[in-house]
């Protein structure tokens, strides 16, 4: 109410705005009690919240302004500060700052259009005896400061070690899958006939994990003593 009596007082005077204002719903002031108020010293409240909004702005200006409240609040504590987190976002209120708000997340795995009818070889038994018996695979993305990148990684289930994978800045629904489970063939050398080998992945519509996993041999040949290692299986 104050604030706002200073900015209409030039052209209405303070007893006529207090006057009106009495007559409001708004609240009661006089003319007498808005001019103590305007000469009653700054509390400690509205002191302390001026210096705790400048090394708000400060931290926030270093911090390239992308942190949010509850960033803000831990930057505060970590400065030394004694503030809770309702009040840093009273202050970022006050002060006009906010963070960044990240992006909708890509979507890796979508259903497929038609039903699969493929056997699981799996049947979600997630076990191997021996390492390079199973392996299981997957598609993820990494936020990176141009976007995201994506990678298709093929996990031993033994010995829980990755055993290929590849990278794209785009999702490659057919290649990306593709290019990993030929890395994992060529670095474990798999590709040299080792029997009961199963390649399992999810049931998405990604091209690369919905066709067969012996479909990689194919095309690059001088793989082909591998066909007879892999399941048929590529869910």
């Amino acid at each position: 109410m104050i604030a706002f009596i200073d900015e209409h007082r030039d052209r209405f005077g303070v007893e006529a705005i207090c006057r009106t204002l009495s007559a409001t719903a708004c609240g009661f002031i006089t003319s007498r009690a808005y001019r103590a108020a305007k000469t009653r010293p700054t509390s400690a409240r509205a002191l302390r919240d001026a210096i705790l909004i400048e090394e708000l702005r400060r931290i926030h200006a270093e911090n390239y302004g992308v942190y949010g409240v509850r960033k803000m609040h831990h930057a505060m504590v970590r400065a030394g500060w004694q503030i809770g987190r309702d009040q840093v976002a009273r202050l970022m209120r006050a002060a006009g700052l906010q963070g960044v708000r990240r992006g909708r997340k890509p979507i890796t795995t979508r259903p497929a259009g038609e039903p699969d009818t493929r056997p699981d070889l799996v049947e979600r038994r997630f076990a191997a005896e021996r390492p390079h018996q199973l392996w299981v695979a997957d598609i993820t993305y990494v936020r990176i400061l141009t976007g995201f990148c994506y990678v298709a990684f093929i996990t031993d289930v033994f010995t829980r070690r990755i055993v290929g994978w590849a990278v794209s800045a785009i999702l490659h629904t057919q290649g990306l899958p593709l290019l990993a489970l030929e890395h994992a063939l060529l670095s474990t050398g798999a590709s040299r006939g080792r029997q009961g080998l199963v390649h399992h992945s999810d049931r998405g519509a990604q091209g690369g994990f919905n066709r067969s996993s012996q479909h990689p041999l194919g095309i690059t040949g001088g793989m082909g003593d591998g066909k007879q290692g892999l399941g048929e299986e590529d869910q």
